[in-house]
């Protein structure tokens, strides 16, 4: 890989490449792996898998794209995850989204310049009751309004810039 980009740390990953380098069928597992090291998947990184592990880049970097579970950007302090399923779609919830982007400054699948958040929309995050709701780091926020949403989000900056 030729780039200008900041080298990843490949030690970070030698016990997991170990572990499970040499087993068919383990890529899955390594990316998830490497993922909760690294908290995303540096696309150096991913030569370094496909290189260990006997495969072409492509292949690699085509498995972490397909899997919405596998992220090639780094995310912020707080992973907004907003609900756009049926039940918070029909509840509001894209006015919620347009409060949340216009607070942040981001859309969907961005972070914010500071690195504190990053917004997801999801098909569904099992709240119905609770809709329109979001997850932030684990904790969910059911019941939004656009103003709660900005509240929410308000407070958040203000502990997480401190």
């Amino acid at each position: 890989m030729d780039c200008n980009c900041k080298k990843s740390d490949l030690t970070l990953i030698q016990s997991v490449l170990d572990e499970y380098g040499d087993i068919d069928g383990s890529l899955i597992t390594i990316l998830q792996h490497t993922q909760d090291i690294y908290g995303y998947l540096p696309v150096d990184v991913l030569y370094a898998i496909a290189e260990r592990i006997g495969s072409t880049p492509a292949h690699v970097l085509g498995v972490a794209t397909f899997y919405s579970q596998f992220r090639l950007q780094p995310i912020g302090k707080y992973l907004i995850m907003l609900c756009q399923g049926t039940a918070c779609h029909v509840n509001d919830s894209q006015k919620v989204e347009a409060a949340i982007c216009s607070e942040l400054g981001i859309v969907d699948g961005e972070t914010t310049e500071d690195g504190l958040f990053t917004l997801k929309d999801v098909a569904c995050l099992g709240c119905c009751s609770l809709s329109p709701v979001m997850m932030i780091n684990g904790e969910t926020y059911g019941n939004l309004t656009p103003t709660k949403a900005v509240e929410i989000l308000r407070k958040l900056r203000e502990e997480g810039t401190n």
